[in-house]
């Protein structure tokens, strides 16, 4: 990168003819990229040495394929873009962060996480159900993460491909997702528990290191076996580790049961030090398995 300051350069001919040839490498290659979202001339010149190779040629046989096959779609016209010419104004930030964060907090997700909230508080103080608050720590650390599976991946964003093989794409996209899901679900869930009486249950708070521990490894999972596989198994293990000692206790015990199951696996000082190292170690597999984001697209 040459050519001006910090805050304005431009790449220069040998860096445009290494990426056009493909032997630069891959983080000079995604910061390349990244900066001709943001610089017309650049992206003009990146875009004129790759059209001078081989894979230029692919490249013009794959549009002229497109548009012979979307007949009323015109191209728009290109803009001559000459040294002089200011380059063009990249979106707003904060439009590219509500464009990045859009499929996980739309859709069926977001009105879920209103409906746990809600229900419970109704089943609290309507309902007259006194183990409210237990059976909302129990369904708690698995909103996030099914809020990770609905958020990523060719069934949630129709432009999933294009956007995964960005710069911005791969892990970075799946982590801004799930940061504005755990953004809107730990603090509604939490409020709600907080306003619902205790019962013999665990605080309002004590599934906030579970339920992160949880996301987190359902996003190392993903890297295996995808984010829907991997949120299904993260979730079903810990509603099979809660509620199937439920199951055997009788009808009238079944609360006090699970509030008993949920201090086993949500109170204490040693059980939150487990949940906060799960957490650490997923995060660290995470980074491990950080590529394998980069070719999701492509299991």
């Amino acid at each position: 990168m040459s050519n001006g300051n910090a805050r304005n350069w431009h790449a220069s001919d040998g860096l445009v003819a290494r990426y056009a040839d493909g032997s630069l490498p891959e983080p000079d290659a995604w910061s390349l990229e990244k900066h001709v979202e943001g610089c017309a001339g650049c992206a003009a010149r990146v875009s004129r040495a790759v059209h001078g190779t081989a894979a230029g040629a692919v490249l013009a046989q794959v549009r002229e394929s497109v548009l012979a096959a979307a007949p009323v779609l015109k191209p728009a016209p290109v803009r001559q873009v000459t040294p002089e010419a200011p380059p063009a104004p990249a979106p707003p930030r904060l439009a590219r962060l509500l464009w990045a964060v859009g499929p996980a907090v739309r859709g069926a997700w977001l009105p879920a996480v209103l409906l746990v909230a809600v229900g419970a508080m109704a089943l609290g103080y309507g309902g007259g159900f006194p183990d409210a608050r237990a059976l909302l720590l129990a369904v708690a650390p698995v909103v996030p993460v099914a809020g990770v599976a609905l958020s990523y991946g060719p069934h949630a964003d129709p432009l999933y491909e294009v956007v995964a093989a960005t710069p911005a794409g791969g892990l970075r996209l799946a982590l801004t997702r799930t940061a504005a899901v755990l953004g809107v679900s730990l603090p509604l869930l939490t409020v709600a528990g907080l306003l619902l009486p205790a019962s013999g249950a665990p605080a309002a708070a004590a599934w906030l290191l579970p339920g992160l521990a949880l996301t987190l490894g359902s996003l190392a999972l993903a890297s295996f076996v995808g984010c829907r596989t991997a949120s299904g198994v993260t979730a079903g293990g810990w509603l099979c580790a809660v509620l199937a000692p439920v199951s055997a206790a009788p009808a009238d015990g079944a609360g006090a049961r699970l509030a008993e199951q949920l201090s086993r696996c949500l109170d204490g000082t040693g059980t939150q030090g487990a949940w906060a190292a799960a957490a650490v170690l997923s995060t660290a597999l995470l980074v491990v398995r950080r590529p394998a984001y980069d070719s999701l697209m492509h299991s």
